[in-house]
């Protein structure tokens, strides 16, 4: 059954995913029967991979162009419940648009185009989502994770790439807007910023001052808290956050000190980061609504994936 569905999807490659996949120095390619072992020498599974549903719960790889994927993953999920877990910590970075590659490349480890051989995306492509997108991370105190070590994948076989994605990634490494700062007021936006935070607290700010390449955020006495998370109620009062590498990005917020805001944040070290910041706007639906919502809303566990 494993080797018709694999030939099935051989053919569906050429219709579906062609030109995602790169051909390196090796002319004669042969797909071999997987036999659980990895790229790079990883684990044998205990299962045998099998072809699955991608469903529609799955937000970050339902609609990337194919149906269908091989479980066990390539970064040795074995269930979907742990594939769906580990999958929607990133989501939020593929909303930010850091790079237009950055979707085929998470898929093509969390939700791999079932073949008869794992393909792996292209080193080229993973060195370019990983320049692209590690200035959005870091301002939410996330470094590249080491299980995404670019590396590790391949350069001169059979390898997915992206369509649109080989320009180089930007020089300055500053994004347009500073990513806590962008002021969508969507559900799904603000929820994604309370998920990537430690703790959550309505405030107004004091004070906005430039430090190194940071920029320094003063906040009012009077604060309430929405999350408390692992921030102390005896730091709350002296509490300082620091918008991470945000001296020269906009950030429209921190220019309107009058308003209130729900401001979120995560400790990195010795600072306490702004992942994000919108305002308190009791007229917007949008915003009660989010509110509301927040009450049941169940995040990814960020910490398992970001390490």
């Amino acid at each position: 059954m494993m080797k018709s569905l694999a030939s099935l999807f051989l053919w569906r490659i050429n219709i579906l995913i062609l030109p995602l996949v790169s051909l390196g120095q090796t002319s004669e390619y042969v797909y071999d029967t997987w036999k659980a072992e990895s790229y790079n020498g990883a684990r044998i599974y205990d299962k045998p991979p099998q072809c699955v549903d991608i469903p529609d719960d799955f937000r970050l790889c339902h609609g990337v162009g194919y149906n269908q994927m091989l479980l066990p993953n390539l970064l040795e999920h074995e269930t979907m419940a742990e594939v769906k877990q580990q999958a929607g910590s990133w989501v939020p970075l593929v909303h930010k648009n850091c790079h237009p590659g950055t979707q085929v490349f998470l898929c093509s480890l969390f939700a791999p185009v079932c073949l008869e051989r794992p393909i792996y995306p292209c080193r080229w492509l993973c060195e370019n989502v990983r320049d692209g997108c590690t200035p959005i991370m870091e301002a939410f105190g996330f470094p590249w994770p080491e299980m995404l070590t670019c590396e590790k994948f391949p350069q001169d076989d059979v390898c997915i790439s992206a369509p649109n994605a080989t320009e180089a990634s930007d020089a300055t490494g500053h994004p347009p807007v500073c990513p806590p700062c962008d002021n969508e007021m969507k559900t799904d936006v603000i929820l994604e910023h309370m998920c990537a935070s430690e703790f959550a607290i309505k405030t107004k700010i004091k004070e906005v001052k430039q430090e190194n390449r940071d920029r320094k955020v003063i906040l009012q006495k009077k604060k309430k808290t929405i999350k408390l998370g692992s921030l102390k109620k005896k730091d709350l009062k002296k509490l300082t956050l620091y918008l991470k590498n945000g001296a020269d990005c906009p950030c429209s917020q921190l220019d309107n000190t009058g308003n209130t805001y729900l401001m979120m944040g995560r400790k990195v070290e010795k600072q306490y980061l702004i992942t994000g910041i919108h305002k308190w706007d009791k007229s917007s639906r949008e915003f009660k609504k989010t509110m509301k919502k927040l009450k049941s809303h169940k995040c990814p566990a960020f910490e398992n994936v970001f390490k």
